[in-house]
């Protein structure tokens, strides 16, 4: 019997010393998923229950707090522009000319009708600002092995009270993600795909996004081409810039 105790606790500490902190797997991932600046050029393809749309954007990034989105097609939404600086969130109409603020519930509506809310878009807090995380296990996903972590708010506003998340350990990219709300109802998935290496860092390529709450495929968010910190002049982060 003291031997079986014996070798489930070295099992139990190797295990331990091997399995990084949920906060130092955080920090990596942090790493490969953002940069100082960024520019994404992409497609968004909306599914709906008869058939599906396309919508093609660039979208340039500073930090994890300011972006600047200009809608390139299909020709209905082409020139739409959107600029998000902290917590703070602007879309200019170029069919109406004028450039609305979005605030409060209006942040919970989805973005040209995908399963993405604004609100998604809008925390970029750091995980770890907003929740308490343990690494809760491990997973393969598709013959990758993956750190389990389960984090719950530790704050009031947090858009979603609890996140399960599925990181590459060899990557440290998120692979998959589900968002519950603090009643346990699982409200999105998020599945990740299509990693591959720029500069330096893991990327995932294509990200599909499912409303739970909605019937339908979801949303695959598709990246035609990415740049890790190139120059942008400071002039795009500003509300001049959406009726440029």
């Amino acid at each position: 019997m003291k031997a079986i105790i014996l070798i489930w606790t070295v099992v139990g500490m190797g295990f331990m010393m091997q399995t990084p902190s949920a906060e130092d797997i955080i920090k990596k991932v942090d790493y490969n998923m953002t940069s100082e600046t960024k520019i994404i050029e992409s497609n968004m393809v909306i599914y709906g229950k008869r058939n599906s749309r396309t919508i093609t954007s660039r979208t340039y990034s500073r930090g994890k707090y300011d972006s600047f989105t200009e809608y390139l097609a299909p020709e209905r939404e082409k020139g739409t522009k959107m600029l998000k600086l902290e917590n703070y969130l602007w879309i200019y109409s170029p069919s109406s000319d004028r450039t609305i603020q979005l605030s409060g519930h209006m942040l919970r509506q989805s973005v040209m009708g995908s399963d993405l809310s604004y609100e998604d878009m809008m925390d970029d807090r750091k995980l770890t600002d907003i929740y308490n995380s343990v690494v809760s296990g491990e997973e393969q996903i598709e013959g990758r092995k993956t750190w389990v972590l389960t984090l719950t708010a530790k704050v009031e506003d947090a858009t979603y009270y609890r996140r399960k998340i599925w990181i590459d350990q060899e990557r440290y990219v998120p692979l998959k993600e589900e968002l519950f709300a603090k009643s346990g109802q699982l409200l999105k998935k998020t599945t990740l795909s299509g990693v591959r290496q720029v500069e330096g860092r893991w990327y995932p390529m294509k990200i599909n996004y499912k409303d739970m709450l909605k019937e339908g495929q979801g949303t695959d968010f598709n990246i035609i081409s990415i740049q890790i910190n190139p120059d942008i002049p400071d002039y795009t982060f500003t509300k001049s810039s959406l009726r440029k």
